[in-house]
C-alpha cells in the first residue's frame, strides 16, 4: 500500500484504505456515481467511482476498509482517485494504526504531564473538580485517544490531549509572566476548556459529529459537563464556579467564533489567547505538513487561517 501524503498524479494505485465517508450521487445526465473518501494516518484523499455497476466493484460501506485499484488525477488543484476496482478487505489483512493519523507524541508521556499539572493546581476545590474527570480510567481512556477537531486543528489520534496540554502549558507560562492572572483558576480553565469534545465528536474512526455536537457545540456540552461535576462536590465556591463557567463559555473569545460569552475576566482572555495561539501554530503545521522544506512558494487560501499562506525564507 502506499501512503495518501506519498501518492502524485498520473500513477496507478492498489492497497488497503479505510473508507471515511460515503455518497451516492448522480451526473449531470443522471448516471450513478459514488463519492468516496478514504483515509490513511496520512491523510485522506476525495475519491470517486465512475462506473458503480461493473464487475470490479464489489459491495462495501462507510468506515469499511476496502482493497482498491485506482488511477491519481487532478481536479482544481487537489489529488483525487478514480476508483477502478474495489474489494472489501478481511479482517487480518490489515492493521487498523495504519489508517488513522495519530499524534507525534507519545499519549502517556503527554498524560503523565497533564496529571502533574494538576498536582499543582493548590485550590482544593478546583483540584477536586479536575480529578473527576482525569482520575477517572473509563474518561481517561476516552479522552487520550480522541480529536480535537474533526478538521481544522489536531484531527488525530490523541489530538484533544496534545492540544490540551499545550494550551495549559501557554496558560503556565501566562501565570508566570502576569501576577495579575489567578494561576489555578487559569489552569483549570485551560485543562477543561475543550472537555466538551469528547461528546461533540464521535470516536475515531468516524470522527464526525454527533448530534449533540451539532445541535450543541463543545462549549455548552463541556460547560453542562463540568456543572454536573461540581453538583458532586460538597460546598463548591458558588463564585468560583461562575468564573470557571465564564472561562470555558468565552474561551473562543468573540460571540461570532461560538463564544456564548465575550470574555471579562483577566483568566478568560488569557485563555482565549493561549487556545488560538496553539490552534494557528498548529493549523500551519499542518499546512506545511506535506510541504518540502525548501519549497518557499504560496500555498493558496487556508481557510482556517483566512490567508494565503507560505513557508518563512531562508537568508
Amino acid at each position: 500500500m502506499k501512503y495518501i501524503k506519498d501518492l502524485k498524479e498520473g500513477e496507478r494505485v492498489g492497497g488497503i484504505y479505510l473508507v471515511k465517508s460515503k455518497q451516492n450521487a448522480l451526473t449531470k445526465a443522471g448516471k450513478p456515481y459514488e463519492n468516496l473518501v478514504l483515509q490513511d494516518k496520512t491523510g485522506t484523499i476525495d475519491s470517486k467511482i465512475w462506473d458503480v455497476g461493473s464487475p470490479g466493484i464489489g459491495d462495501y460501506d462507510e468506515l469499511d476498509y476496502i482493497d482498491i485499484v485506482g488511477d491519481v488525477t487532478s481536479f482544481q488543484g487537489q489529488l483525487q482517485l478514480n476508483v477502478k476496482r474495489v474489494r472489501r478487505a478481511q479482517e487480518g489483512e490489515y492493521e487498523p494504526s495504519d489508517y488513522l493519523p495519530v499524534s507525534k507524541y507519545d499519549i502517556e508521556e503527554m498524560y503523565a504531564e497533564l496529571k502533574a499539572l494538576i498536582s499543582s493546581v493548590k485550590n482544593e476545590y478546583l483540584k477536586k473538580l479536575l480529578n473527576s474527570f482525569f482520575a477517572d480510567e473509563e474518561f481517561a481512556k476516552i479522552f487520550k485517544n480522541h480529536s480535537a477537531a474533526k478538521t481544522m486543528h489536531h484531527g488525530f489520534v490523541g489530538g484533544l490531549l496534545e492540544h490540551t496540554l499545550s494550551v495549559a502549558k501557554n496558560c503556565e507560562f501566562f501565570a508566570g509572566r502576569y501576577e495579575i492572572l489567578n494561576r489555578d483558576l487559569l489552569i483549570t480553565a485551560a485543562l477543561l476548556h475543550d472537555i466538551g469534545k469528547v461528546d461533540e465528536l464521535s470516536a475515531f474512526p468516524a470522527n464526525n459529529y454527533t448530534d449533540d455536537g451539532q445541535l450543541l457545540g463543545h462549549i455548552v456540552i463541556g460547560t453542562v459537563m463540568i456543572k454536573e461535576h461540581i453538583r458532586m462536590i460538597d460546598s463548591f465556591p458558588a463564585k468560583l464556579e461562575s468564573e470557571l463557567t465564564h472561562c470555558i463559555l468565552a474561551h473562543h473569545g468573540e460571540l461570532e467564533f461560538g463564544s456564548p460569552k465575550k470574555p471579562a475576566l483577566v483568566e478568560a482572555i488569557a485563555l482565549s489567547m493561549a487556545d488560538n495561539l496553539d490552534a494557528k501554530m498548529e493549523m500551519f503545521t499542518e499546512a506545511f505538513s506535506n510541504v518540502a522544506a525548501n519549497d518557499f512558494e504560496w500555498q493558496g487560501y487556508n481557510r482556517g487561517l483566512e490567508s494565503n499562506v507560505r513557508r518563512t525564507s531562508e537568508w
